[in-house]
């Protein structure tokens, strides 16, 4: 019996498992797996474990060994959290390659890509979910109470509720409790998604008789005309539409609400509060589906299919309006019939909300939807299903490359020229349209990157055949792209026709599209009300206490903010500076175009879309229904409007200062402005009228103003890759920079120094600065930038960025570098 117990011993595994925290450390730390849970080992699935003093972290098993670290002794991990692995083996393979090709840690891109849920720590808060109704009865002592104890304090973090149940093992109970949906993780968004709802009318069967509807018709037109031109209406609308909304019947027959309301309460009209879900299927919109493509669609198409044959990329370069989306959903049409997955990725949570909604009506509930406004059940939510393979489409903002998928067929990456899809903080700072690319080729599946505007990365690839490319010049049904009429600031202001910010040509435009009851969106570039605060006497402006920038008035606050760190402070009465009471307000931002034209136009229903107005979840999709539903006339807004957008009454746009852009110090400031110019004007006139942009500017000479109302995007390519050829910038060459941060500004001028003249030893000439940045303070710490430039041809950026990463280690290992920050970022456009 005891030999038989040795040789059992003797055939005992000890298995160690490399894990990846979620944390900044440069290496995977290894710990001993307890035998009994020897079967329950396995990668991809999450295990608890302590690292530090006293800290416990949720850390996902990257390899097993047998091997001990050499180093230092091994511990045991506590508890294996999953039956099945949460992470996929290609999704690991993916994390190193992010790692390693954007210069971060591993620890950096877990962080990145799991829902908080999914890696509960220490510090994690945890609460009740108010919102749901548990039984108690179905929870055991230790679920009871933790409950109990959250019913107490509105919330305890993971360290609390180990003290609270004396034991280390307290995450499956947590797992538990979340999958029951009785505990929200803390680090999200708390808001749940509100559907969306409509109100439908629809006729008292019994006025479907004819003589009683004649009798209804002869009081109505004694008593109360408005509710007879109401009826009437509805029986017009009735007969061209399957339901008639309530707002298209206010619109349409110009009786008001109230009307509409008194003939609900007489039982004429029955009203129906109908959920149109933006996460649902709609029955009733089954007959759109069945839309036909043009002839250039189905050419486009055709080139499409040819291009994938022989290349794994392909550019769909398709003018604004050109009806690319309806090509996207004819592929994934085709790809889903394989059986294969589809990612469609959008630069906008404002575009996800808008394009759903487009897209359930072909896919009904394939379709998943994933970005950072959902909260954490939600995601963890989509988590699960893409992992069961339960969702064939995927659609999302940036972070949704990082989903388990098992066999993804097809990519799409929609405006794919947008700076939306490159991450600046925290790391990894990458850029989701390349690393789709590689993301795609790691599950052998194709890329249709689709613009208007290309980056000229990648219509550089198009044109050098590396990728695919495909044109469509005219915009579906024919619609003409919309007139651009550029007016003159400086001369409206000398003959005295400008009102406010507005000059006489954009006054009359905006008036004439409301007298047809079309629509306006005006775009400021600016959010805030004024940008800067002057001293008349003095010129002292307001600083940022931590950052070097001048402050922003708000309006609706009254408070000065910073943009960078969200400091706030109260609106001066008086100079502190000379004690002078004349401070003024200089230039304007989406709020004070909001203020001015309120009183230019006091009886037009105004709407602002930026940042300051879109914060909450669900304020998003309110602005765009109602610009749909025709409850606003005119929207002002940021870059916000500009992207992607599709509503059939906008016809006028105004751009109210276009030089904000177009005199940026940055080498992609003339792309950029073409970008979004192009695509604010491609707003307009979408559905059968030919729309109007007015561009108001103090330089109507400007080349990329021309080349915007001429859409000579040609032009403005071969112009601008001659400098960029000169000037060694991209495509032609790669860019890494490097931004050190210090507290002290004179200690991080030694430290700047000393790293870039290490660099220079390797890299000679390639290296350039280091210099400051335009904003060269933020959040207390003084940055300076060192840029390196690699030429394409004849480097082996592979090597240079190991090379690099050694130099970096070797300076933090010196006393130099105490108290600095050393972030690079690899192509950091």
């Amino acid at each position: 019996m005891l030999e038989f117990a040795e040789v059992q011993l003797h055939n005992r595994k000890t298995l160690f498992v490399e894990v990846i925290l979620p944390l900044a450390i440069s290496r995977n730390y290894t710990y001993r797996v307890p035998f009994e849970m020897n079967d329950g080992a396995v990668m991809g699935k999450r295990v608890v474990v302590q690292f530090g003093k006293s800290k416990l972290y949720t850390a996902i098993i990257a390899a097993i060994s047998e091997h001990a670290p050499e180093k230092y002794e091994a511990k045991y991990i506590i508890e294996i959290l999953d039956d099945a692995p949460v992470v996929t083996l290609r999704q690991l393979q993916f994390w190193h390659w992010l790692a390693e090709y954007y210069m971060c840690n591993e620890g950096e891109v877990m962080n990145a890509a799991l829902p908080s849920a999914l890696k509960l720590a220490s510090e994690t808060k945890v609460m009740l979910n108010r919102e749901y109704e548990y039984d108690k009865t179905q929870l055991n002592d230790k679920e009871y109470l933790i409950t109990e104890a959250l019913d107490i304090q509105p919330e305890l973090t993971v360290s609390d509720i180990v003290k609270l149940l004396g034991q280390k093992t307290v995450m499956p109970i947590l797992k538990s409790l979340f999958e029951k949906n009785v505990i929200t993780i803390s680090e999200e968004v708390s808001e749940r998604y509100k559907p969306r709802k409509k109100t439908y009318i629809t006729l008292n069967p019994v006025y479907h008789n004819s003589d009683n509807r004649k009798e209804l018709f002869e009081i109505l037109e004694k008593r109360a005309p408005k509710q007879a031109d109401a009826l009437l209406t509805y029986l017009k609308l009735s007969r061209q539409q399957k339901a008639v909304a309530k707002n298209e019947l206010i619109e349409e027959s110009g009786a008001g609400e109230s009307s509409i309301k008194s003939l609900i309460e007489k039982e004429v009209f029955f009203a129906e509060h109908k959920t149109i879900s933006r996460l649902g299927y709609e029955e009733d919109d089954e007959a759109i589906s069945n839309f036909t493509l043009s002839e250039a669609q189905q050419l486009a198409l055709g080139e499409v299919r040819q291009h994938f044959e022989k290349k794994d990329v392909v550019l769909l370069h398709g003018v604004t309006a050109s009806g690319k989306t309806q090509i996207y959903i004819k592929l994934i049409e085709e790809m889903i019939a394989t059986g294969r997955q589809v990612l469609y990725l959008l630069p906008e949570i404002a575009l996800t909300t808008h394009i759903i909604e487009r897209l359930r009506i072909y896919f009904g509930g394939t379709i998943g939807v994933y970005h950072s406004r959902f909260n954490d059940n939600e995601r963890v939510e989509v988590w699960q299903k893409v992992l069961r393979n339960e969702y064939k489409v995927v659609l999302g903002a940036r972070s949704s490359i990082f989903l388990p998928f098992h066999d993804l067929g097809l990519l799409i990456v929609d405006e794919e020229h947008e700076t939306s899809y490159k991450q600046y903080d925290p790391a990894p700072r990458y850029n989701a349209r390349d690393a789709a690319i590689y993301l795609a080729n790691m599950h052998g599946g194709k890329v249709l990157l689709g613009s208007a505007t290309p980056s000229f990365e990648t219509y550089y690839n198009a044109r050098t055949h590396k990728y695919g490319l495909v044109e469509l010049t005219e915009r579906y049904g024919g619609v003409q792209l919309p007139l651009v009429e550029v007016v003159s600031i400086s001369k409206e202001l000398k003959q005295k026709t400008m009102q406010s910010h507005f000059t006489s040509v954009l006054m009359a435009d905006m008036q004439l599209a409301l007298e047809n009851k079309e629509q306006v969106i005006l775009f400021q570039n600016r959010r805030g009300y004024a940008p800067v605060l002057m001293c008349r006497v003095c010129a002292y402006t307001p600083k940022c206490i931590n950052c070097d920038v001048s402050l922003t008035y708000h309006k609706h606050t009254t408070k000065l903010h910073c943009h960078y760190c969200g400091y706030k402070e109260d609106t001066p009465s008086v100079c502190p500076a000379c004690g002078s009471t004349h401070l003024e307000y200089k230039g304007f931002g989406t709020e004070k175009v909001e203020d001015e034209l309120s009183v230019l136009m006091p009886d037009v229903r105004l709407a602002r879309m930026d940042l300051d107005t879109t914060r909450s979840r669900n304020s998003l999709q309110t602005i765009l229904n109602n610009l749909e539903e025709k409850k606003i006339d005119i929207l002002i807004g940021t870059q916000m409007v500009a992207k992607g957008l599709d509503f059939a009454d906008v016809t006028v746009i105004g751009i109210i200062n276009a030089d904000s852009l177009l005199k940026y110090p940055d080498y992609r400031a003339n792309e950029r402005s073409f970008q979004m110019l192009a695509q604010v004007s491609g707003r307009a006139g979408r559905r059968g009228k030919q729309g109007k942009v007015v561009i108001q500017t103090y330089d109507p000479s400007h080349r990329v103003i021309k080349q915007v109302i001429e859409n000579d995007y040609a032009d403005l390519y071969f112009t601008e890759m001659e400098e960029r050829k000169s000037f060694k910038y991209p495509p032609f060459y790669r860019i890494i920079s490097i931004d050190i941060k210090h507290k002290n500004p004179e200690i991080l001028y030694n430290q700047a120094e000393y790293l870039t003249n290490e660099l220079r030893k390797h890299f000679g000439d390639r290296v350039i600065g280091p210099e400051a940045p335009l904003v060269n303070r933020i959040r207390n710490y003084y940055i300076k930038t060192i840029m390196l430039k690699f030429e394409r041809d004849g480097v082996s950026v592979v090597k240079a960025k190991a090379l690099m990463r050694d130099v970096i280690t070797q300076f933090q290992t010196t006393k130099l570098s105490k108290g600095c920050i050393v972030q690079p970022d690899v192509d950091p456009y």
